[in-house]
């Protein structure tokens, strides 16, 4: 499915180029209106970061998360920060549909597995973000993209396969927010080694076309962030794209 996705930082709808906080474009958006627009237009779940959460995890914007998911009776799915069993419960009982494990799912291996085991796997998506080198290596790097997790994409998802884990959200940094379209070949790849897992892809769509191609690569959920917010085409005409085989663009 089409997952519309709202970055935020102090309480705005943000974009960040290929992650840096310094290559940061501001909506003048309201982020209720933004989810309301979304789920009118047909989305079935959205997905939301609190970029202060994920830059550092004392500065996550709670009380705004909390709000939202009481406020909206709509699926969200959401991440930024999450580094506790208390943060996963607190999302999950606060309204989440699932919770978003990027870094501590390389820091925290045993806590994540724990949380596997007691939540389910489908309440926790883990979100692998990933540097191809040029010699094809597929590098999963952590804290804000910062660092190297000395784990490749496969071996990651590998540890997490055999304890029920339904979801990995993955994205290719040098792709995100840039509009260029996805490594389509990426998501070949890592759909057809993990048939039993939902893959969702993120960064990239620029355009109806990249839904298009996208949608050969076995990908179960296409996130999509900038190209909404800047009205490269509307959630209607991507979800009427992504359900019709005959749609060209």
């Amino acid at each position: 499915m089409i997952i519309p996705s709202i970055d935020l930082i102090s309480g705005n709808v943000v974009r960040l180029y290929q992650g840096k906080y310094n290559l940061k474009t501001c909506y003048n958006e309201n982020v209720y209106d933004v989810v309301w627009k979304y789920f009118y237009e047909g989305a079935k779940i959205v997905h939301m970061v609190d970029l202060d959460g994920a830059l550092n995890p004392n500065n996550k914007q709670t009380k705004l998360i909390k709000n939202l998911l009481n406020y909206f009776n709509f699926s969200i799915q959401i991440g930024g920060g999450i580094r506790s069993y208390r943060d996963v419960e607190m999302l999950l009982c606060n309204g989440a549909k699932r919770v978003v494990l990027g870094s501590s799912v390389i820091n925290n291996f045993e806590g994540v597995k724990n949380w596997l085991s007691e939540f389910g796997g489908q309440s926790i998506v883990l979100a692998l973000d990933i540097c191809i080198h040029s010699s094809g290596y597929k590098e999963v790097v952590i804290d804000g993209w910062k660092n190297s997790s000395n784990l490749s994409l496969e071996n990651a998802i590998n540890q997490f396969s055999a304890l029920g884990v339904q979801y990995v959200l993955c994205t290719d940094i040098k792709k995100d927010g840039t509009l260029l379209g996805p490594d389509v070949d990426l998501y070949k790849y890592i759909s057809k080694l993990f048939k039993n897992i939902n893959i969702q892809l993120s960064g990239g769509i620029g355009a109806l076309n990249d839904i298009d191609k996208a949608k050969t690569s076995g990908v179960q959920d296409i996130i999509i962030g900038r190209a909404l917010l800047e009205k490269k085409f509307s959630l209607s005409e991507a979800i009427q794209c992504w359900q019709n085989e005959s749609f060209r663009v």
